[in-house]
């Protein structure tokens, strides 16, 4: 039965992204409802393969939105059908952005940027500040999966430093490099989504947010100096140390040079391409995202001439790799079933009178402070940054609030790195407690509550400013 239903799984998650980018360009009323279809295939295969017990979140967001459409004025199987679709843009991102991988495996990126800057990361300041820029750039390719592959990576550089405060180092390195990730990277769906939901300026929020990580990332410094002082443990000479044993790379090696500068390339070729397009061409940034990156990858894979490998990874996908994308896309057609019912009835109009209530009790508040509490809280009933951003963005898109929406997007997607920072029921951190054998609580609350705290006072005097000018 499982194997049946994995069988199922996989034709229905391809199913559904070949017909939302079919449909996109050319609707046509039969394919819509048979996209509308493949979306139940996924639920019902997915609950099948995974159980219902272990799709309870996105089941139970389901099962409320019919529960509301039963109560609204629309038809009932209109208003489901219509409700499988609601997240289609977001659901065809998730099938194609995760492919960015097959490129960064394809070749030793990440020692060549290594070897190329070893000079440069010759102590513990140095390079906590390669670490934390390191994750950056490749949670562009990986999304969070960069923080376990950065991990490994340092943890074999840094092979023998074990103990508390070496585990500090890496790990706070790590995951403050992907929470800031999540204020610029276009490639970041739960990012992608607000700037989209919000209608905001792509270049404006990536520009903002990454000022935002910059600073981010000059804090994390400052903690990081008082941390090494509070174990009393000398990073920088254990560092030293280990990049004489390990590094043998030649930084003038052609092989080494060559990889690098492909690197580079291929970062730059990605995230200009989405930029020019985004600029010239009049179509939404979730749907071009997806279709820059699948042209990206296999311009990639021919100008390497290894089509046959392109083939290899697209094979091995869909047999096995789609599935577990399941509950994930569970999540964002349960998310859309809700968010399209609550659509259908006052609930924004009531949300806004609401919001309006408050701000006139309480003039010197408003409603950016509260947002990212919003995105924190639910972290830790273990909803991760993209579900909340989907469940909260889709209903402040619907409203119309007095604030520039790059505000908006900052106030927002900052509670989303804080999540990250802290939540240990997500999994950003789950990935780091796997990777280094420490408790959640310890890699998120111990280790990054203080920084937390004045990453959100920050973030919070810049976005009030911003509204007062």
């Amino acid at each position: 039965m499982k194997g049946l239903a994995q069988w199922g799984l996989s034709l229905s998650i391809v199913l559904y992204g070949v017909l939302h980018f079919y449909t996109y360009f050319h609707p046509h009323a039969f394919l819509l409802q048979l996209l509308s279809i493949s979306g139940a295939g996924i639920v019902i295969c997915g609950a099948i393969l995974l159980s219902v017990k272990n799709l309870k979140m996105p089941l139970g967001l389901l099962l409320f939105g019919i529960f509301i459409l039963i109560y609204s004025d629309i038809s009932l199987l209109e208003g489901i059908l219509h409700g499988l679709r609601q997240m289609r843009n977001m659901i065809g991102l998730l099938i194609l952005v995760p492919l960015i991988s097959w490129v960064l495996r394809e070749e030793p990126y990440m020692e060549a940027i290594v070897s190329y800057g070893n000079k440069l990361l010759n102590t513990s300041r140095r390079f906590y500040l390669g670490a934390i820029s390191f994750t950056q750039v490749i949670a562009y390719f990986l999304l969070f999966g960069s923080i376990q592959m950065v991990y490994h990576f340092i943890d074999e550089i840094l092979a023998d430093k074990r103990g508390e405060a070496w585990e500090n180092f890496k790990g706070t390195a790590l995951l403050r490099g992907f929470a800031l990730s999540t204020l610029w990277v276009v490639s970041i769906p739960s990012f992608v989504f607000v700037v989209e939901i919000m209608d905001a300026s792509l270049y404006l929020s990536i520009l903002q947010g990454f000022g935002m990580a910059v600073v981010g990332v000059g804090i994390a410094l400052v903690f990081s100096h008082f941390e090494e002082k509070k174990f009393g443990v000398n990073l920088t000479a254990g560092v030293r140390s280990e990049f004489e044993e390990v590094l043998g790379a030649n930084p003038q090696d052609r092989l080494v040079q060559r990889d690098f500068k492909e690197f580079i390339i291929l970062f730059v070729s990605l995230f200009g391409t989405i930029f020019i397009l985004q600029g010239f061409w009049d179509i939404e940034l979730l749907v071009l995202i997806p279709l820059v990156v699948i042209a990206w990858i296999i311009s990639y894979f021919l100008y390497k001439r290894r089509p046959h490998k392109l083939l290899q990874n697209l094979k091995t996908h869909i047999r096995k790799d789609v599935a577990r994308e399941s509950y994930q896309l569970c999540m964002m057609l349960g998310a859309g079933m809700m968010i399209y019912a609550l659509n259908q009835t006052s609930f924004a109009s009531i949300v806004v009178d609401g919001i309006y209530g408050l701000q006139t009790a309480l003039p010197f508040l408003n409603i950016l402070y509260f947002l990212p509490f919003i995105i924190i809280i639910l972290g830790f009933f273990g909803l991760g940054p993209l579900t909340v951003m989907v469940l909260v963005g889709g209903i402040l898109g619907s409203l119309q609030l007095p604030y520039p929406p790059e505000i908006i997007v900052l106030a927002v997607t900052s509670g989303s790195a804080i999540s990250i920072l802290l939540s240990p029921l997500i999994m950003p951190v789950i990935t780091l407690s796997g990777a280094n054998g420490l408790s959640g609580f310890k890699n998120g609350i111990v280790f990054n509550w203080k920084y937390a705290l004045v990453l959100y006072v920050v973030v919070q005097i810049y976005v009030q400013l911003m509204v007062v000018w």
